[in-house]
C-alpha cells in the first residue's frame, strides 16, 4: 500500500507540474503584454543591430510621404489600426531620392494612377506594422504601390487579448482588404505580404474566397501552424517535450480565443489557393525551420514561385540579400499585375 500510494503521489505531482508548465507556456505566449520582442528577437537568431542604420535611413525617407492612421472593426469587435501611404507620385521621389534613382536603385511608374497598386503587410509576433516595415516599404513606395501597414490583433494600437497567429488574423485581413476597395476603388490591385506570423496570416487567407483585386500573395519565412511551429521550439530550441504544454494550451486557446492551435494549418489552406504564391525563406532559419516552406511550397495548388536565400536566418532575407529579394519581387509583381 506504501508504495501505490508513492505512486499516486508521483503521478498527481507530475500532474500538477504537467497543468503548471502548460498555463506558463499559455500565459507567455499567447496573451498581449506577456509575448515580449525581446524574447522573440532573441529567439529569432538575428542580429538585427548590424541593420539598424539602414532601417533608420530609410525610415527618414517613408516617415517624410503622406500617410494616415486607420482603423476597423473585427467580426469579433475589436478595433483594428493600420498606416495607410498612398503612392508616392514620381516628383516626390526624383527630390527625395536623386542620387539613389541615378544609380537605378529606385523607380516608379504611378505618377498618373496614384493607387492603381497596393500591398498589404503583415507583420510578425510581437511586431508592429509601421515599424516592421520601414525597410522594405522603401522598395514598395518607389515602385509605384501604395501601401497598408495593419498591426495584428493584440499588437500595437489593434485591440485583443490573444494573439490571433494567423488563425484569426486571417479574418482580419478580409476585413483589411474589403477597407483598400472601398478606399482605393473597385479596380485596385492588391498585393499580400507577410513576414512570419504575417507570412502564415497570408498563406492561410490564401484558402479563403478572395475578391478578383488580390492578384498575388507573398509568404517570408511563414509557418504552417502555431502548434507545429511551438511544438518546433519547445523540441530544439529548449529541448523540452511538446507533451503536455501544447496540447494543454490548445484547450485553453479554445476557450478563451476561440480556436485551436492545429485549426487553420497553411499546408492546408494552400491546397484550396488560387492565386499565385512567392514563397521566401532563409536557409539557416531555426525559429521556423525552412523545411516548413518546403513542406507548403509542395502542398499549394495555385501557381507559385521559390525563393530560399542563403546563409538568411529567421526574417532576414529582405536583408541578407536585398538585390535578389527585390528581383523576386519584380519579377512577382510583373506576372501578377497583369493577371
Amino acid at each position: 500500500m506504501g508504495a501505490l500510494k508513492n505512486i499516486v503521489a508521483a503521478a498527481g505531482l507530475l500532474a500538477v507540474a504537467g497543468i503548471g508548465e502548460t498555463v506558463y507556456f499559455y500565459n507567455r505566449t499567447m496573451k498581449r503584454g506577456n509575448a515580449k520582442v525581446e524574447r522573440t528577437t532573441k529567439m529569432s537568431g538575428t542580429d538585427w543591430e548590424k541593420y539598424f542604420p539602414l532601417m533608420e535611413e530609410r525610415k527618414k525617407f517613408v516617415m517624410a510621404q503622406p500617410h494616415k492612421d486607420v482603423y476597423i472593426t473585427s467580426a469579433d469587435g475589436l478595433k483594428l489600426h493600420a498606416t495607410y501611404f498612398p503612392a508616392v507620385k514620381a516628383e516626390r521621389i526624383d527630390s527625395a531620392d536623386a542620387a539613389e534613382k541615378a544609380e537605378g536603385a529606385g523607380s516608379t511608374d504611378g505618377t498618373d494612377n496614384a493607387d492603381r497598386k497596393i500591398v498589404i503587410c503583415f507583420h510578425g509576433y510581437t511586431g508592429e506594422g509601421l515599424s516592421n516595415h520601414v525597410a522594405i516599404a522603401d522598395y514598395f513606395l518607389k515602385h509605384g504601390y501604395a501601401m497598408l501597414l495593419p498591426d495584428a490583433r493584440a499588437h500595437g494600437e489593434s485591440e485583443g487579448k490573444y494573439i490571433g497567429f494567423g488563425c484569426l488574423d486571417r479574418q482580419d485581413a478580409l476585413g483589411w482588404i474589403e477597407w483598400v476597395i472601398r478606399e482605393c476603388g473597385e479596380n485596385i490591385k492588391i498585393m499580400l505580404h507577410g513576414t512570419s506570423m504575417g507570412g502564415a496570416t497570408v498563406l492561410m487567407t490564401s484558402g479563403l474566397e478572395l475578391p478578383d483585386n488580390v492578384k498575388g500573395i507573398v509568404s517570408d519565412c511563414g509557418f504552417t501552424s502555431p502548434k507545429e511551429v511551438f511544438t518546433h521550439v519547445l523540441n530544439n530550441m529548449y529541448h523540452l517535450p511538446a507533451f503536455p504544454a501544447i496540447q494543454g494550451a490548445d484547450l485553453l486557446n479554445k476557450k478563451f480565443a476561440g480556436y485551436g492551435m492545429d485549426e487553420c494549418n497553411a499546408r492546408r489552406e494552400v491546397q484550396k489557393a488560387k492565386v499565385p504564391i512567392l514563397f521566401i525563406h532563409g536557409s539557416a532559419d531555426t525559429f521556423v525551420p525552412c523545411s516548413m516552406c518546403h513542406e507548403i511550397y509542395e502542398n499549394c495548388r495555385s501557381p507559385k514561385r521559390k525563393l530560399i536565400v542563403e546563409g538568411a536566418s529567421h526574417a532576414e532575407s529582405y536583408y541578407k540579400d536585398m538585390e535578389t529579394y527585390e528581383k523576386a519581387l519584380t519579377e512577382f509583381a510583373e506576372e501578377i499585375m497583369t493577371r
